[in-house]
């Protein structure tokens, strides 16, 4: 669901939605594979074949095993990397947090979504989400769109 919207969002705008698994790879060089990314123009030279070297947005699924990993250590890999925004689907409490770079290059909370409410960008202030259809689907199932 969450991936069908972006894609329905951006593609007619000209941009480019990935679902995993591409690879982004950071500024230290560090490879990270969101569950999505998004750039506003499809023609940007981030864009690449093996790996996109940056993104305009991501947005990962909180692994179980590791919530961690999601909620701080990417949150602080994005920010250094300059993701303008980071979505986070975290199913462990239903929560769909999304994250906007400030002007120190630091993220702040754009806001935190829960069922019956509807989730929206700052990168895109006429994109939104109804949350509780991105949990009630499987939003692993969507495809890869270009």
């Amino acid at each position: 669901m969450a991936v069908a919207a972006f894609r329905n969002y951006i593609l007619p705008r000209g941009g480019a939605v990935r679902f995993a698994a591409l690879r982004l790879r950071l500024l230290d060089g560090k490879i990270r594979e969101p569950d999505l990314l998004l750039l506003r123009d499809a023609r940007d030279p981030r864009r690449q074949n093996r790996y996109w070297t940056g993104a305009d947005l991501v947005l990962e699924v909180v692994s179980e095993d590791k919530p961690g990993r999601d909620l701080i250590e990417k949150r602080q890999e994005y920010a250094q990397a300059g993701t303008p925004e980071y979505w986070i689907v975290n199913s462990l409490d239903r929560s769909l947090t999304v994250l906007a770079l400030d002007e120190r290059g630091e993220y702040a909370e754009h806001g935190v979504f829960t069922r019956g409410m509807k989730a929206t960008s700052a990168l895109f202030p006429d994109f939104s989400v109804d949350v509780a259809r991105v949990f009630d689907a499987d939003i692993l199932a969507d495809t890869d769109a270009e």
